[in-house]
């Protein structure tokens, strides 16, 4: 049994090129066992037909808001109530714009925001479509309502422009449906993170700090609370806005977090600590702006505290796992840290490949191995770490 079998899925096709890939996905989903009703808007009907949909879901495929054979014509109402969750891919630009902002003047768009059941869009559109500040706003927009965006991903497009805006493969995306529908795999369990950045203040104005953008951290945070898990995010500065169902306490110094940490450590299942966290401070920061002097100007730094090795040293404390962003040498200086710190379990990436992107590649290390998980959106590497440390955990108990 798959965990997608016997769940009841509704499958919303847009109008864009990647529909064709929906006969792929819907074939998936009906193998998997589930029952999948489809409807299409009109642009998605240029692109691949009813006929072909309802062939393969062996249902019929719906695409008029008056459809005379939905009961009382509530078809944006009535084809939903049924449903364990609705998969809308592909998902035009015009269709996330439509959603974010309330607007509901076809079927699937209104029948969307009229549903009772969780809501996943895979995305497809033009690179240049894609990095658009208005759909950037609208992703965010819908996230921020508990709408899960699955990709997209980098590759080549139909309009021969490569780049990000390539909707998942079918493959792909049942693989987060049945994440989304199957057993919660950290249920119960209470899991701290730390994401995004700190500054250390060298003046009133300036400081030291890096480059990342917290995106990885968040999308941890996304997948333990997708897995059933009571999140708390300990977050540095970011533009981003918290999952979902995520508690976010916001920190600035290394300091700060390090204090936020250790106050709910011990309450903490599992702790993960993917913050980029500064290693070191001014020894004397000062409480005006540092003006331009004719000679150089010397900084004495001073270390931070160490938020993973101390959690990871408290007695019966959480299930800890560490992230390292090295340049060079990964494995080598991944494994030293894991060693040094002391944690079970240890993500590496290179800082270069990371830091500000939408994708990456991780690199576990534990003590059965090395486990390699290859570029992809962070939101999905982010669940197969998950997985990764919910197979780590049955031999611990849930705190109470």
């Amino acid at each position: 049994m798959t965990d997608v079998s016997g769940k009841k899925i509704l499958l919303g096709i847009t109008g864009g090129i990647a529909a064709y890939k929906a006969a792929e996905l819907t074939r998936l989903f009906v193998k998997a066992g589930a029952d999948v009703r489809v409807v299409m808007t009109e642009a998605g009907c240029r692109f691949i037909t009813p006929t072909t949909l309802q062939a393969l879901s062996g249902k019929p495929v719906f695409t008029d808001m008056w459809d005379p054979g939905v009961p009382d014509s509530m078809g944006h109402i009535e084809l939903s109530r049924d449903r364990d969750l609705i998969v809308v891919a592909p998902a035009t630009t015009d269709f996330l714009a439509k959603l974010a902002n309330g607007f509901g003047n076809d079927l699937l768009s209104t029948l969307c925001l009229a549903r009772r059941c969780p809501l996943m869009i895979a995305p497809a559109m033009n690179v240049e479509m894609w990095r658009s500040p208005a759909t950037q706003r609208n992703v965010e927009r819908l996230r921020a309502d508990g709408v899960a965006i699955l990709g997209p991903t980098e590759g080549d497009h139909a309009d021969r422009e490569g780049g990000m805006g390539r909707m998942l493969e079918p493959e792909e995306i049942f693989a987060e449906v049945a994440v989304a529908l199957g057993p919660k795999a950290l249920s119960k369990k209470k899991i701290l993170i730390t994401a995004g950045p700190t500054y250390e203040p060298m003046d009133t104005v300036r400081g030291v700090t890096n480059q990342s953008s917290g995106k990885m951290g968040y999308a941890v945070a996304q997948a333990a609370a997708e897995a059933g898990a009571e999140v708390t995010l300990v977050s540095g500065t970011t533009s981003l806005n918290a999952p979902a169902g995520v508690e976010r306490v916001d920190v600035v110094t290394a300091g700060e977090m390090h204090k936020a940490v250790m106050a709910r450590a011990r309450d903490a299942d599992v702790f993960i600590a993917v913050a980029a966290v500064s290693d070191y401070r001014p020894a004397d920061p000062k409480s005006r702006k540092i003006k331009r002097g004719n000679g150089h100007l010397d900084l004495e730094l001073v270390p931070n505290p160490d938020i993973l090795a101390d959690v990871a040293a408290l007695p019966q404390g959480p299930f800890c796992v560490g992230f390292a962003a090295e340049t060079e040498d990964l494995i080598a200086n991944a494994q030293a840290k894991r060693k040094k710190k002391g944690v079970p379990l240890l993500a590496a990436n290179l800082a270069q490949e990371t830091f500000g992107k939408d994708t990456n590649a991780l690199t576990l290390l534990d003590d059965s191995g090395v486990h390699e998980l290859t570029r992809a959106p962070k939101i999905v590497l982010a669940r197969q770490l998950v997985a990764h440390i919910a197979k780590m955990l049955p031999r611990r108990a849930t705190r109470v």
